[in-house]
């Protein structure tokens, strides 16, 4: 019998209502909306898409951070669907998070050594003693000596409050981590170092990441499968070198086609998407991506193609939600 993967989100919705009422029905924002995703043991899934597509949302509510509107979320096998706080405690453990902004997830009046111990207080496991060496050797593994254990967030670097955050979010050696955007508040000069150092760690700790940013080219560098997210839904989702190599959507081969190159005399086949995302408030009929797409037919602004898996040609399966293809 085969092992259930880390995670599996079934059908998963995040609505968020706005107070106005039309026809005598509220009207919701589809942040999130009907996303299957399969995330194995030590598998790196990156999340890209626009600003506003719900690559966050989707990664607070697999978290339990967000309540569910609707679907399913097993982890390990496990539906945790409806677990309320009390029984999402001991998970905390297994599930963590890294922020965008580190000097905004960290406390100002804290110490780093209070910021990282903290979630070992929660459990409440271990001595006090026990936790300072905890705290010192899972700062020594991110880089960062013991004379940090003293100071403020204001007292370090971007990169050096980073490397905190992601201490605080692996001291109690987690399962699956959600990088929200970890690296897009740092330094370019830094973020190659940060880079390297969530590799590493995921590669020593068997990590599982969700990576969530709008850079693809870091995506392509650290991730094994890339989740293409367009208003709340998933658009295609790929192994990377394939979807890198060959992608079958309209919408991934336009936000692949934008990757800055480093030689500005190269030739590029960039492609200009016309018009603007549409509002979440009142998305478009049919194929959400049929108002920008160059390829639309009557058929897409009509009818949702639903996200379906196809065979590429040397046998590899992904999935693709365009009637181009399915």
């Amino acid at each position: 019998m085969m092992a259930a993967p880390l995670l599996e989100i079934r059908n998963v919705k995040k609505y968020f209502p706005v107070k106005k009422v039309r026809n005598g029905e509220d009207i919701v924002v589809k942040a999130v909306d009907q996303i299957d995703l399969m995330v194995e043991q030590g598998e790196i899934v990156g999340l890209v898409g626009e600003s506003g597509c719900g690559k966050s949302t989707l990664g607070k509510t697999i978290l339990k951070l967000h309540d569910i509107t609707d679907g399913q979320i097993l982890f390990h096998g496990e539906d945790i669907t409806r677990y309320s706080e009390s029984q999402m405690r001991p998970l905390r453990e297994k599930m963590q998070i890294i922020f965008q902004d580190p000097y905004a997830s960290l406390n100002p009046k804290k110490k780093v050594v209070q910021s990282v111990m903290a979630p070992l207080n929660v459990v409440g496991r271990d001595s006090k003693e026990e936790r300072l060496e905890k705290v010192k050797a899972i700062l020594n593994e991110v880089g960062l000596n013991e004379k940090f254990l003293e100071k403020f967030p204001h007292e370090m670097s971007g990169g050096q409050r980073q490397r905190v955050v992601i201490a605080r979010a692996l001291i109690n050696n987690p399962e699956l981590v959600i990088c929200d955007e970890p690296v897009s508040a740092l330094d370019v000069s830094v973020r190659s170092q940060v880079l390297n150092l969530l590799k590493d760690l995921q590669r020593d700790r068997n990590l599982t990441y969700i990576f969530i940013s709008h850079d693809l080219s870091v995506v392509e560098y650290l991730c094994d499968k890339v989740a293409v997210m367009y208003l709340g839904r998933i658009m295609e989702f790929a192994d990377k070198k394939h979807l890198y190599g060959n992608p079958l959507h309209p919408y991934t081969r336009a936000l692949l086609s934008a990757i800055p190159v480093p030689d500005i005399h190269a030739e590029k086949d960039e492609i200009i998407l016309q018009g603007e995302v549409p509002s979440p408030l009142h998305p478009p009929k049919g194929c959400l991506f049929s108002t920008r797409c160059p390829n639309a037919s009557e058929r897409c602004h009509k009818e949702a193609p639903a996200l379906k898996e196809i065979t590429d040609r040397d046998g590899t399966k992904r999935n693709v939600a365009c009637f181009l293809h399915t």
